[in-house]
């Protein structure tokens, strides 16, 4: 179990390194309403209107809102299915919720559904969000917005950690779905990109990506991102644009060995 002062420090320390323009997110799923932490705005009820998911996280990370969404809080269907609120339509599944309008045909809108992540089906009932650094809940995942430059930092750190890079898995629809169920299933370190709706209807910036993992890998993160900045490739970049510039040792031996007898 994770500390909440650790995690809010951390969350800290993360917007500084990163140097982020928006609260990094605590994701919780709960199984019932009864669960919701005190003090979280549910939209209909508090709000008057409901919301879509990505509009709940565009509060959360730049007004500072704990939510609480469940199905009846929701004004896209899209996460409602994704996130196991409630069972995918067979419409859904045939494909018309692309065809005509997204995809060319009926079959290619019915793959595109069919392939939507999706947690299981009664699991879960309601999602909460939070800033990271102030969250009064352990959350199962946390969600970084940020330019790709940022990511880059994160993929150098897990890197760092255990050499392997990070899951890429890309759709321009439902991407809210995209952040956060492949990281639930599989509790991996994913990346992913707005769709269409968190950019028009939740203001998500053009240049962002936006990177998902769980909250027990939090710190791990943040060491791998140190060690980073350690070997001065953290940010602020420091940019040394030059030709035949001045490769690292380790490049510099392993060339060699290829015959690469010119580097230096």
């Amino acid at each position: 179990m994770m500390d909440l002062d650790d995690m809010h420090k951390l969350g800290k320390e993360l917007e500084a390194i990163l140097r982020l323009q928006t609260f990094p997110l605590a994701i919780k799923f709960l199984k019932g309403s009864e669960d919701i932490p005190e003090g979280a705005k549910r939209p209909l009820r508090d709000l008057g209107y409901h919301l879509s998911f990505c509009q709940a996280l565009e509060l959360s990370r730049r007004q500072g809102w704990m939510i609480a969404e469940s199905k009846e809080d929701m004004w896209c269907f899209e996460p409602v299915v994704g996130l196991g609120f409630e069972k995918p339509p067979q419409r859904f599944l045939d494909g018309w919720n692309r065809y005509p309008d997204t995809a060319s045909t009926l079959e290619a809108g019915a793959t595109w559904a069919k392939n939507l992540p999706r947690l299981d089906y009664g699991l879960y009932s309601t999602v909460v969000s939070a800033p990271l650094t102030k969250a009064t809940f352990e959350p199962d995942i946390f969600v970084i917005y940020g330019e790709p430059a940022k990511m880059t930092q994160i993929m150098l750190a897990k890197i760092w950690l255990d050499g392997k890079d990070i899951a890429v898995r890309l759709s321009g629809h439902a991407a809210c779905v995209y952040y956060v169920v492949p990281v639930m299933k599989d509790k991996g370190w994913h990346i992913s990109l707005p769709c269409g709706g968190d950019l028009r209807r939740a203001a998500c910036e053009t240049n962002n990506m936006v990177f998902s993992a769980p909250v027990e890998v939090l710190g791990d993160l943040y060491k791998g991102l140190l060690a980073i900045q350690k070997e001065d490739l953290g940010i602020p970049l420091n940019l040394s644009p030059a030709i035949e510039y001045p490769l690292p040792k380790s490049y510099v031996e392993i060339g060699k060995i290829m015959g690469m007898d010119w580097v230096k």
